[in-house]
């Protein structure tokens, strides 16, 4: 597990196929070589991101109901998340190939880790606890209940029966400044653990405020 103060090292996550137009990135994030690690929307994903904060999430599995559960309050106030100066990242450990029909519509960088590099580089987890906690029964039911609606109406698709690295993974959230520093981190206790977009936008503020790094030499 990363704790605040830890520093990122700087790399380029790997698009699959890059589907919008590759905007340059600045000079001072190196291209490593080679990894695995891609970017469903394509164009490199530069983290850290020099001009502003990383909301590193750690998910589940492609399709995951109670990760969608959440992302869907992402995407709905990802406008405010950008206002705040904050690139959302979030990870899957499934392959680019079974995220893309779950991930079409979300207005954030989806990266496929199916070897689940980063995930044991940052000390994310998996246990039985991710499900067994009651406190995440209700939001499993819930986001069930919410993905069959969807399902149904032929919003969303269900995940593969088959999924090679699991179904308890514990999500994490960490919160990346330009230089590379973790500004907080949140590890989960159970599935449904994680920063709510309140949470978020609120450790920014504290943090990290708009504009607080313009102007350093």
């Amino acid at each position: 597990m990363l704790e605040p103060g830890s520093v990122v090292p700087a790399r380029l996550l790997t698009p699959v196929t890059p589907v919008t137009p590759v905007t340059p990135v600045a000079s001072a994030v190196p291209v490593t070589s080679a990894t695995p690690v891609t970017s469903v929307t394509g164009g490199p994903v530069p983290l850290p991101d020099p001009e502003r904060l990383v909301h590193l999430q750690f998910r589940r599995f492609a399709g995951c109901p109670v990760c969608h559960l959440h992302l869907r309050s992402v995407v709905r106030r990802h406008a405010e998340i950008e206002a705040a100066g904050i690139r959302e990242v979030v990870l899957f450990h499934s392959s680019a190939e079974e995220l893309r029909p779950h991930t079409a519509d979300f207005p954030f960088a989806v990266i496929a880790d199916p070897r689940q590099l980063l995930y044991r580089e940052f000390g994310v987890e998996s246990s039985p606890r991710s499900l067994l906690d009651p406190r995440a029964w209700g939001p499993v039911l819930w986001g069930i209940a919410r993905s069959a609606a969807e399902v149904a109406r032929g919003r969303e698709r269900l995940p593969a029966r088959r999924q090679p690295n699991g179904r308890l993974g514990l999500p994490a959230d960490l919160l990346i400044g330009p230089d590379g520093r973790v500004l907080a981190a949140k590890y989960g206790e159970h599935v449904y653990d994680q920063w709510s977009v309140d949470e978020l936008l609120g450790l920014a503020a504290a943090l990290y405020p708009v504009g607080a790094g313009e102007g350093a030499s």
